[in-house]
This record gives C-alpha cells, sequence and structure tokens, in this order.
C-alpha cells in the first residue's frame, strides 16, 4: 500500500511524545494505516483515483495522532497531499517553501465570514501551467479558527468557502457549529467546485466507509450487508 504523508507525520509525531497520547479508545488494538480497529480494517478497499488537486493539511499539534481524524482520508486518495504540524512561531520550512513554489496555486479552505471580503474567492480559478493547491485548517474548530487567525504566511492567499446544503455525516466526534463537516468532507465539496465530480463522489463515499466502520468498532456492532464499503465498490466498478 502505498505510505503517504500523513502516515509519515503521524511516525514524526510520535516519535517526539514525551508521553503517550491518551486518546478516547486508545486501548484498542488498531490498524496503523487506517486507525480503525484491525477486524474493521478498510486499508485493502481504498479506491485509487487520478486527479489534478493537490492538498496542504495543516495539522494542530495532536490532531494527526487521533483515530477520528478524516484528513487522512484526502491524504489516502490525493497523491499530492502534503501534512505538517501548525507552529504559531516556528512554521515549517518545508510548507513555507511549499506555498511559494509557482507550480501552486494555493487556496485556503476556510469560511468567507472570517475572511476580508477581498480575500473570498467564488471559484476556482488557475492560472496557465499551475495546479491548485487547497489549503486545509485540520483541526477542531476552535483550533482551525486559531489556526487561520495566527498564520499570517497564508494571508497572501485567496479563502475559498463553501456552503454546506446537508447536515454533515461526520458523527464521529461532536460539532460545535451548526452544519460543521468533516475536513474529508469540506474537502470533497471543494474537489466538486474544482470540477472533479467523480472524485469528489469517491471521497465522500470514502469517508462514508470510514465513519460506518469507526462507529462500528466504537460502538462494537457488526457492519451492516449492504454496507458502505460494498456501495464504495459499485460505484468505482462504474467509474470511468
Amino acid at each position: 500500500m502505498r505510505i503517504h504523508a500523513v502516515h509519515k507525520l503521524y511516525d514524526e509525531r510520535l516519535a517526539r511524545s514525551t508521553r503517550p497520547f491518551l486518546a478516547r479508545g486508545g486501548k484498542v488494538e488498531r490498524c496503523l494505516f487506517c486507525m480503525l480497529r484491525k477486524h474493521l480494517c478498510i486499508c485493502s478497499s481504498k479506491p485509487s483515483i487520478s486527479s489534478n488537486a493537490a492538498f496542504l493539511l495543516v495539522m494542530y499539534d495532536d490532531e494527526v495522532l487521533k483515530p477520528s481524524n478524516t484528513g487522512r482520508l484526502i491524504a489516502d486518495l490525493f497523491e499530492d497531499t502534503y501534512a505538517y504540524i501548525w507552529s504559531r512561531t516556528e512554521p515549517n520550512p518545508e510548507m513555507l517553501a511549499l506555498v511559494k513554489d509557482p507550480q501552486w496555486q494555493p487556496y485556503v479552505v476556510f469560511p468567507a465570514e472570517y475572511a476580508a471580503p477581498e480575500r473570498v474567492a467564488e471559484r476556482v480559478e488557475i492560472e496557465s501551467g499551475k495546479r491548485p493547491l487547497f489549503i486545509m485548517l485540520d483541526g477542531s474548530w476552535a483550533e482551525a479558527k486559531k489556526m487561520f487567525r495566527k498564520s499570517p504566511y497564508l494571508n497572501q492567499f485567496p479563502v475559498l468557502s463553501i456552503n454546506p446544503e446537508k447536515p454533515s455525516r461526520y458523527k464521529v466526534r461532536e460539532a460545535s457549529k451548526e452544519n460543521q463537516l468533516g475536513t474529508a468532507e469540506v474537502a470533497a465539496r471543494i474537489v466538486d467546485l474544482f470540477g472533479e465530480q467523480k472524485n469528489a463522489d469517491v471521497l465522500d463515499l470514502w469517508f462514508d466507509v470510514f465513519r460506518e466502520n469507526y462507529m462500528t468498532g466504537k460502538m462494537n456492532r457488526v457492519l451492516p450487508d449492504d454496507n458502505a464499503i460494498s456501495q464504495l465498490h459499485k460505484y468505482m466498478g462504474s467509474y470511468v
């Protein structure tokens, strides 16, 4: 299987921990890649896509260690996904070089209400020879707001926002804001806005697979016969 940026960041973050990370359900034996209970591992069902979109996950300190994180689902599918731990005072030099790389056209994905009107982009418009780099601030809602306010190196980039028409399907954590979506759900809407509707569908379905298997393990249940993995396989069978 492909080892991606979030897997590597997980190992780096774990290596510098001075004490064990005690996440809820931390004693559960999990797959080290999908972070689900081993008997519910979804790694063998991971779909393959081709995309012109790239993602930068700026993750709040221990977010990458949380089994409930959905940012890794983006990295599962989109090969050009980068991931770094956020720091207010010492941003990662590699990350700073990445957002300055002329091959990318960065967009900060965040609600428009928190940005100056002149920064808000209504659509994804890419200059010739460039590719979009969608910057996701990955953490709790309070953490994401902090990252948005205290990351001056991102202030030069336009803010891309979505208006979710449907409530989140993410029930792994309790949302603190009405209509708040999981990171992977937001990414799917952004990919759709970019014009890759089929890739957005696959990310949505992959999110459903993770959510269903996570909750099945958490509640000690059995997966239904018509489960999210079967729905993903059906869609991928018709995916062109």
